[in-house]
């Protein structure tokens, strides 16, 4: 595997968000979408994400949302399965080395779910660019992108965005890499993949609460970030 620098990306504070958030403490139950509008200036996405909250549009319109309950990736949880192990020996591993790349394969439109639009993949490229949002790329022999991940650490907290493949496993190896990453560091870190789907339960994401997950990333975000 390749070696990687200890020490995490400097980060640039944006200048601060101009919108107020709902509290999402005081959101009923069931509800999901906590409020819509705003924009995805870098300031707004890290207040955002800050108060338990991410952006998804909704029918053209951008929403913030608060799932409950939440879908959360227990760091000594990850099911490193003897087949993923072994097909991590297929791969070369990198971090923040093509950002833009595997946000354009998480957005490929021939994704049925996707959701990425123009302007998301460039906020988001933005906030990469002041050291926030992070991505793990997943190489095969060949040297083309077989996958990836990408998502955005604030303090101890990553908040999964999106993961694709080409060859097979090759996201899971990003994981594998990202969640190997994550606990050497220690600390009650809150690995954040938005919901629970079969896929997702597979490899060992669990529910949580909105109440139970906000009060663990209050407690996550005082730690230093990693990446």
């Amino acid at each position: 595997m390749p070696q990687f620098d200890s020490l995490p990306t400097p980060r640039i504070e944006p200048p601060v968000c101009n919108w107020v958030f709902p509290d999402a403490h005081f959101v009923a139950n069931g509800e999901e979408i906590v409020g819509v509008g705003a924009d995805l200036a870098p300031g707004t996405l890290l207040a955002g994400y800050r108060r338990g909250l991410f952006p998804m549009p909704v029918d053209g319109v951008l929403a913030w949302w608060s799932p409950d309950p939440r879908g959360v990736l227990p760091l000594d949880g990850f099911q490193e399965s003897r087949s993923l192990l072994k097909s991590r020996r297929r791969f070369t591993v990198t971090f923040d080395l093509a950002f833009a790349e595997v946000v354009r394969g998480c957005a490929d439109p021939r994704r049925s779910d996707g959701w990425i639009t123009p302007d998301i993949a460039a906020s988001y490229a933005s906030l990469a660019d002041l050291g926030w949002a992070h991505s793990v790329e997943v190489w095969s022999a060949d040297g083309r992108l077989a996958g990836g991940v990408y998502g955005v650490e604030v303090g101890g907290l990553f908040a999964g965005e999106s993961m694709f493949h080409v060859d097979r496993d090759a996201s899971k190896v990003a994981l594998l890499a990202l969640v190997g990453r994550l606990r050497a560091a220690g600390g009650d870190r809150l690995f954040d993949v938005q919901w629970k789907t079969p896929h997702l339960a597979s490899l060992g994401v669990v529910e949580m609460s909105r109440t139970a997950y906000l009060d663990r990333l209050e407690t996550s975000l005082a730690l230093a970030p990693v990446l």
